[in-house]
């Protein structure tokens, strides 16, 4: 073997990759003459052209305007949308969200853009050093970081001062602005309480008669005397509501029917009608459709988080994480022998932190007036 065999091949030297907004490696933004004056001056400080920087001023100030605009814009939504309905709370998050990420996305823009186009580039070297600084090097840290801040165009560029203050000053305002939700003593009066406890089973119709209850889907009224096989079940909605999508997120049932000897004591007897039990479809866990039913063991899952309801002792839970049982419905037949609803839920449908948020705003209402 020769000795070039023994040699080992050295890899390339690596170079970074080039970060987005500064210029190519051995490259500067200024001129050959003014780089050269720049590195006997300050040797390692790479300063930027100033034409280039008054133009990335510009673009900073811009953005810092957008700031300005968008977190106004975020008080105001905060104000003009209000919850008072599904809808409205949509609009409102919509209205919130889009204007706060605005704001602090135009400003971690302008704020990058100034540190890449505005303020100068330098080549440290960190050295080691005792850990307790002495007066001199304390007087150095001064001097470096006044002449850092005089750099940086804070206190030259009064228009970019101007227009980064102007557009936090607003942001500083908004937790302020939050922390009014956290004022829950008017919370059992309140529309949006009202949405939670109450559904359309209460309301009558038009023409004042209870409302029917009708397969979802199709809108059929249903019969007792057509729902008589024992271990039945029938996804139903509230009459005239067939497509209201909002209402039925609190209101459509599982209709399941029992021999009488089935019923446990967890059953309200005289809320159901020959065997037909109605309870609320929505899991009261995190509110998923609790529609799987096991005709053998009578019991209802949610195939979401496998909270599992026996159905057969009023929906009590048996295992997984809900919390509560799912509301039974008061039903019964009219003079037609079409199952109706007696009434609305006795508890909240849904997940069990609406009524127990409910339960505990109305115990302090309870509290302060007594």
């Amino acid at each position: 073997m020769t000795d070039n065999e023994h040699e080992i091949e050295q890899p390339d030297e690596r170079v970074p990759k080039r970060v987005i907004g500064t210029p190519p490696p051995g490259t500067s933004m200024l001129g050959t003459a003014e780089v050269t004056q720049a590195e006997e001056e300050a040797p390692g400080v790479n300063l930027q052209d100033e034409t280039k920087a008054r133009k990335a001023e510009k673009i900073v100030a811009f953005c810092f305007m957008i700031t300005f605009v968008a977190a106004i814009a975020f008080i105001i939504s905060y104000v003009v949308f209000q919850v008072g309905s599904p809808e409205a709370t949509g609009t409102s998050n919509m209205a919130l969200g889009t204007s706060l990420t605005v704001a602090i996305l135009s400003l971690a823009i302008g704020i990058v853009v100034w540190v890449r186009q505005i303020m100068p580039k330098y080549s440290l070297v960190q050295e080691r050093h005792p850990m307790v600084s002495d007066e001199d090097v304390r007087g150095v840290v001064e001097k470096t970081f006044i002449e850092g801040a005089n750099e940086s165009g804070f206190v030259k560029r009064k228009l970019l001062r101007r227009t980064l203050l102007l557009g936090a000053a607003p942001l500083g305002l908004i937790p302020l602005v939050l922390l009014r939700d956290l004022d829950n003593s008017k919370m059992p009066g309140s529309q949006f309480n009202k949405l939670l406890r109450h559904t359309v089973w209460g309301e009558k119709t038009k023409d004042g008669k209870p409302r029917k209850l009708v397969v979802e889907g199709t809108g059929q009224p249903i019969r007792a005397a057509d729902f008589n096989s024992p271990g039945g079940i029938l996804s139903v909605v509230p009459e005239g509501y067939e497509h209201d999508l909002n209402a039925l997120a609190k209101a459509t049932l599982i209709l399941i029917k029992f021999r009488p000897e089935e019923l446990k004591s967890g059953v309200k007897q005289n809320w159901t009608h020959d065997g037909i039990v109605a309870y609320s479809k929505i899991c009261t866990h995190v509110g998923c459709p609790a529609a799987l039913y096991e005709q053998n063991t009578h019991h209802i899952l949610c195939p979401c988080h496998q909270s599992t309801f026996d159905a057969a002792d009023g929906a009590k839970v048996i295992f997984g994480p809900a919390a509560r049982p799912l509301p039974q419905l008061p039903i019964t037949v009219d003079s037609e022998g079409y199952l109706i609803a007696q009434g609305d839920f006795e508890v909240p449908p849904g997940p069990s932190y609406w009524e127990r948020g409910d339960a505990e705003a109305e115990a302090r209402a309870k509290g302060g007036q007594a």
